[in-house]
């Protein structure tokens, strides 16, 4: 797989009011700032071609910080999503980029261990339709929640951030998808919220019995909230001190 994309908008609005002069992407987490993180798991599973969506108000901000790429040995093209209208409707703004290919996704603000070569390795078996990524958590009205089949080993249903206890297994912000994603996308309405959700398109793929899934393993975090970002702040800096990497 040689490409994949960033979705790096949004408000930001649960750091607020840390993102009223920033995008929250570019906040620190560890030594560096937060998309540095999906950077490095693109170059570590050799993906080279890579869209970087944001809001018009930070594409400045991307460009000087990242460049064309060429730091992290890969390529790099950004694209600006106009206005706050759901991560869909972000996604939609890569056709042209993807053309006819199968690529991935990363929501920005998704931190995680594992390693995405086997994972990418396992949707180039694929024939076509989706991949996601799930893992436990404990709290699941913080996320969407994929439903499995244990008989079948099979998604069966998607629900966004249901009033029920956990443990459940979350979407993560990482996908795989074929191009028919963007003909999915057409295909869905705006929700109650006014903006065009990633559910709703992973339900096609559902219905379709089209999505294929598997489990990140090793530290996952959403780092969108306060308390996440700490967190994350805390695992990076305590890894990297582990490692040798700060001095005391």
């Amino acid at each position: 797989m040689r490409k994949a994309v960033i979705l790096a908008g949004g408000t930001g609005t649960r750091l607020s009011p840390m993102t009223k002069i920033i995008n929250k992407h570019l906040l620190p987490v560890g030594r560096y700032p937060m998309i540095y993180w999906s950077l490095f798991k693109l170059q570590e599973a050799c993906v080279k071609d890579i869209l970087i969506i944001t809001s018009r108000d930070h594409l400045d901000s991307f460009q000087q910080l990242l460049g064309d790429g060429k730091e992290f040995g890969v390529r790099l093209s950004y694209a600006v999503q106009e206005e706050a209208s759901g991560i869909a409707a972000a996604l939609s703004i890569a056709k042209t980029f993807v053309q006819n290919e199968k690529f991935l996704v990363i929501l920005g603000d998704n931190l995680f261990d594992d390693k995405l070569t086997p994972f990418i390795e396992e949707f180039k078996q694929q024939e076509d339709g989706a991949y996601i990524l799930l893992k436990k958590v404990q709290n699941p009205k913080r996320y969407g929640i994929a439903c499995i089949d244990d008989k079948t080993n099979k998604v069966y249903e998607l629900l966004e951030k249901p009033n029920i206890k956990g443990p459940a297994y979350c979407v993560t912000g990482i996908y795989m998808y074929d191009p028919t994603v963007f003909s999915f996308i057409e295909q869905v309405s705006p929700s109650a919220r006014g903006e065009l959700e990633i559910t709703d398109v992973n339900l096609i793929y559902v219905k379709r019995q089209a999505m294929a899934f598997n489990f990140l393993k090793d530290w996952w975090i959403d780092a969108g909230t306060p308390e996440s970002l700490f967190e994350a702040n805390y695992h990076y800096f305590t890894r990297e001190k582990a490692a040798g990497g700060y001095d005391d």
